[in-house]
């Protein structure tokens, strides 16, 4: 419904939707140097005008590519989190973002690339620190409840993600097992370590003042000449 106008084309937001789509793939595929608004517009059987009415350029259409991704797994997840026990928070978290692996993998390829330097807005750092913003939020109110100190919830926030992200980043090359196998394993990992989680954790083994002090290596350095 209103993809099409009475002249039987596409209308301006139909248009805009599928462009975006089309490059996707073809950044996806080629990578942000490589790209080129001719294969782009190419593919999507319009003229390269067309492309840059929309968009203004490449890095203009790189960017609300970039957006559009980031702000669909952002909600994705923070609907995944928004309920349910502490356990099946972590879990939904995890299956939400691995799921999403799966199935939108051009998009996930997109935003693991370096985006370009011009960009404001990068691709996966920036996306990490926003899904790691709203588990950090969660986490908090659970950390107040349970008495642990609620401002170290983000240090285990950006861990999870962290976590995660690498894992989908494995599971692109292996595509095995499936991702609901996956994040089960994912959230035990994460499950246990929390719930066994000490009220003021310390290193098991006290560091030895060359490895705390930079100073300290400096002079046994210069001793040894």
């Amino acid at each position: 419904m209103g993809r099409k106008g009475s002249s039987g084309r596409l209308t301006a937001s139909a248009r805009r939707a599928q462009l975006i789509e089309t490059a996707r793939a073809v950044f996806a595929k080629r990578g942000y140097e490589a790209a080129s608004m001719e294969e782009i517009a190419a593919r999507a059987k319009v003229s390269k005008p067309i492309v840059y009415e929309h968009f203004g350029g490449k890095e203009g259409l790189y960017a609300v590519l970039v957006d559009r991704e980031m702000d669909y797994v952002v909600a994705r997840i923070a609907d995944a989190i928004s309920t349910g026990t502490p356990r099946e928070r972590v879990e939904r978290a995890a299956l939400a973002f691995l799921s999403y692996v799966r199935d939108q993998p051009d998009g996930f390829v997109v935003l693991s690339r370096d985006a370009p330097v011009a960009l404001a807005r990068g691709g996966m750092s920036s996306l990490l620190n926003d899904v790691a913003e709203r588990v950090a939020d969660v986490f908090t109110s659970t950390f107040k409840k349970a008495g642990y100190d609620p401002r170290t919830a983000p240090i285990y926030a950006h861990a999870l993600v962290g976590m995660v992200t690498f894992v989908g980043q494995w599971w692109t090359e292996t595509r095995k097992p499936p991702v609901e196998e996956v994040s089960s394993h994912i959230a035990a990992l994460a499950w246990m370590g929390l719930r066994h989680l000490p009220k003021r954790p310390k290193l098991a083994a006290t560091p030895s003042a060359s490895a705390t002090d930079p100073t300290t290596t400096g002079q046994a350095g210069a001793r040894k000449r």
